[in-house]
């Protein structure tokens, strides 16, 4: 596991891009933690647990939080326990990747966002679908393994493959 407080002093330095004028500006990506969705996904006791403990250290560095809501008609709201304190971006959307939300492309260029920190559900769905997009628009992605999940196992772990043969990095909690 991850030293949650390790992280913290890492991130709150920024780390600098071969371009010195411009630091790297980091945000959490919650994808999709709906409760029609949560109910069928494998591991998601542990999947919640990990994604709390990000969202805590995000609002403690006051960084930027998205949450990302498919279809919230249909498929429900994100469920509360994950909601961040106010101040953080909901997306609501149809389209399985977030990259193709225009709202959320304008946002990460007036953030100057650089560097996307994922979590969520589904992972070989609306994740893969997201995290590839916003690879090939040239943003530096962490995945984080153990705070995303699928129903069923090997799609999360055949996904998490193709992620990083894409060029995302991973990591977990």
């Amino acid at each position: 596991m991850l030293n949650v407080s390790l992280n913290l002093e890492m991130m709150k330095d920024h780390k600098i891009s071969s371009d010195i004028r411009s630091p790297k500006v980091n945000a959490l990506l919650i994808i999709d933690i709906q409760e029609k969705i949560i109910r069928p996904i494998f591991n998601k006791d542990s999947i919640i647990k990990n994604i709390q403990k990000l969202v805590n250290a995000y609002q403690i560095l006051e960084e930027n939080i998205f949450v990302s809501e498919q279809n919230p008609l249909k498929l429900g709201l994100t469920i509360p326990e994950l909601l961040p304190k106010p101040g953080f971006r909901k997306i609501e959307k149809m389209a399985f990747s977030l990259a193709t939300i225009e709202e959320f492309s304008k946002e990460l260029k007036n953030k100057k966002i650089t560097n996307l920190i994922v979590c969520g559900i589904e992972t070989h769905i609306c994740i893969q679908q997201t995290v590839l997009d916003c690879l090939q628009k040239g943003l530096e992605v962490v995945l984080i393994s153990d705070a995303m999940g699928s129903r069923n196992r090997i799609d999360h772990e055949i996904a998490l493959k193709r992620m990083t043969e894409g060029g995302g990095d991973i990591n977990n909690c």
